[in-house]
């Protein structure tokens, strides 16, 4: 029989409504063991975290996350709160033997980040500390991924990559937490800037080098009302917005290729266009998650009269995660990206060893965003601080080029 892991979850909102529901749907499609269960939902607001712990499925629900973590039934604790709280939930949960599963970007600055992989490297043996970069987790980018590592492309060149959305263009979007940032660390440089930064890692391998810029356009947000209709601080109706509303930067890889990296959460008609392309001495990738089941891809082998771009339906079972869905060009969506990532972190649990993305994967994720700051701050290029690679991080086996 399968075993079973107790899972505790913190954070009842956005992520943690898909989180559960991943958490519900893994072991119905995929033959995992062990087999999550989902004991208790966290959150500090108790009427809210018990509607949220009846409708999204979980056993129990806690006000306080230390006693989430004491609880003999709870094996994993998965963070899917704001990144002002990442450190001392995951430090807290590694340190009682828990496995974790952290949202991205890992922290809200790079020394907590190296805090949380101290604790993680200094965690027991087996014990399993991972990432949710949920996009590696699309069949299309797994694929482009395989093609990359099989040489299909030729010798890597060129990497560009936007994130671009629009949902907080209106100036009369409140001062939420994302727009403050003691609560997020930075703006969309780690919301969705980590999430190009994290796919260029996996793709391509480490980034050595970055210069940057960052803008805030609209620097001041009416504040969120509380339920009388007043604002938070009784009178004044405007705040500062502390994050960035964009970021630009350009970037050096240890295999010798160059890239540019764009992410805004102001361009208008932009809902989710999370989008990467790829050049080689061979051929080119492209990847859009507004088409999140299609490939572009180029080959220079090609005959003249068939030449250029293609698209592939990545729907076939032999494609990545395929195996266990729909028939051929039946799509998938959002939501199953992070079901992948429950399932290889069931995996890695199972073989005793951290599936990726690893927190080695996350501090270097946050070691980039580090050093754009940088530059944006003070100008010139700087080098992302490095760590020693440990043998499962994703970014193992990269090697310079030449």
């Amino acid at each position: 029989m399968e075993k079973e892991l107790g899972i505790g979850l913190v954070g009842y909102k956005f992520m943690g409504q898909v989180h559960s529901n991943a958490y519900r749907q893994v072991a119905r499609y995929y033959d995992v063991d062990p087999v999550p269960t989902m004991r208790a939902i966290c959150g500090r607001n108790e009427p809210a975290v018990l509607k949220a712990a009846a409708t999204l499925g979980w056993q129990d629900h806690e006000t306080d996350y230390r006693r989430l973590v004491e609880r003999e039934d709870v094996d994993l604790v998965d963070v899917s709160t704001p990144g002002d709280s990442h450190r001392d939930v995951v430090i807290s949960a590694l340190e009682a033997g828990k496995h974790v599963f952290c949202e991205k970007p890992l922290a809200n600055t790079l020394d907590e980040a190296r805090e949380m992989l101290e604790a993680a490297r200094n965690a027991g043996s087996g014990t399993v500390a991972a990432v949710n970069f949920n996009y590696r987790k699309a069949p299309a980018v797994a694929l482009a991924k395989r093609l990359v590592e099989g040489g299909r492309i030729g010798e890597v060149r060129h990497w560009r990559a936007v994130y671009l959305q629009d949902w907080i263009l209106d100036p009369q979007f409140p001062l939420i937490w994302r727009l403050q940032k003691d609560k997020a660390g930075s703006g969309a440089l780690g919301d969705i800037g980590a999430h190009i930064v994290d796919l260029a890692h996996y793709l391509l391998g480490p980034i050595s080098s970055v210069v940057g810029t960052t803008e805030t356009f609209i620097k001041e947000r009416p504040l969120e009302e509380t339920s009388d209709g007043l604002s938070a601080t009784g009178g004044t109706r405007t705040g500062p917005v502390t994050v960035d509303d964009a970021a630009v930067f350009l970037a050096r890889f240890e295999n010798g290729a160059i890239g540019t990296f764009e992410a805004t959460r102001l361009a208008p008609g932009r809902k989710n266009k999370n989008s990467f392309e790829i050049n080689g001495s061979r051929g080119s990738i492209v990847f859009d998650l507004e088409r999140m089941n299609e490939l572009q891809v180029c080959f220079t082998g090609d005959s003249p009269e068939v030449g250029g771009f293609r698209t592939v339906m990545v729907t076939e079972p032999e494609h990545p995660y395929m195996e266990a869905w729909w028939p051929p060009g039946h799509i998938l969506g959002y939501e199953h990206t992070f079901i992948h990532a429950v399932k290889d972190l069931l995996d890695g649990i199972g073989m005793g060893k951290s599936g990726f993305p690893t927190f080695e994967d996350g501090f270097r994720c946050q070691a980039v965003l580090d050093a754009v700051e940088k530059s944006a701050g003070g100008g010139g290029w700087v080098e992302p601080e490095r760590i020693d690679v440990l043998a499962g991080s994703s970014m193992d086996g990269y090697q310079k080029r030449g």
